[in-house]
């Protein structure tokens, strides 16, 4: 899994939870601790020894003082103004489990937009593996789901994910470069139909097809159905 450079991420403009270089770096070295805890044998002594260090720093953590979800920093302007053309984007908010480079347990990956397509890139690690050698199938679906979200903010829409699926056309590899694509492909009152595909290079991995239910942006900023 490449790493993730803290001075090169930062939250969504305006939304006030920018994530401190600290607890950027802290959560991509604990991904790629998890990644090779899954990718590596070792032996128990040394297994012993991280764990000890482990709880100690977890102790240190969960004395401190507590924070709120970070999806609450998602406010009602969130779609008033798409997203710029290129550029690389985080996520709505730091900690989200696919794109925030906050989140020690998630992938990290990148999103931008391309005309009216939402593009995410990503590098998926050991830890994600389902089947022998290739990705699980439910990180693949998180993937093209969060690549239909940012269509969301293209569309300047809040919406809930209704129904999304996905069909496999190749086996889905890890540690190599993936491209999910999305976009919007029809609108019918408050029901937005998406589509998307992923590719590694020239290689069509897997494609998607999706409902989302728009609601308002109050009530999905407060994460109301």
């Amino acid at each position: 899994m490449t790493a993730v450079d803290p001075s090169d991420v930062k939250a969504p403009d305006g939304d006030g939870s920018d994530p401190s270089p600290g607890r950027l770096a802290a959560a991509d070295a604990m991904r790629q601790l998890g990644h090779a805890i899954v990718g590596h044998d070792i032996d128990d002594d040394s297994f012993r020894h991280l764990t000890s260090t482990l709880k100690e720093l977890l102790a240190q953590v969960k004395a401190s003082a507590p924070r709120p979800p970070q999806t609450l920093s998602m406010n009602s302007d969130l779609f008033v103004t798409p997203p710029p053309q290129g550029g690389v984007r985080g996520s709505h908010f730091p900690d989200c489990i696919v794109t925030g480079p906050a989140n020690p347990m998630g992938v990290a990956a990148r999103i931008l937009r391309d005309g009216d397509d939402a593009v995410l890139r990503a590098t998926l690690g050991d830890a994600f593996e389902g089947a022998p050698g290739r990705a699980h199938g439910g990180i693949v679906a998180a993937l093209f789901d969060e690549a239909m979200g940012f269509v969301l903010s293209i569309a300047c829409t809040p919406a809930f994910t209704g129904r999304l699926s996905v069909t496999y056309r190749a086996p889905v590899p890890l540690g190599v470069p993936l491209e999910f694509r999305a976009r919007l492909t029809r609108r019918d009152g408050r029901k937005l139909l998406m589509a998307g595909e992923a590719r590694h290079g020239d290689t069509l991995l897997a494609q998607a097809d999706s409902l989302f239910v728009a609601v308002d942006s109050k009530r999905f900023a407060a994460g109301q159905g």
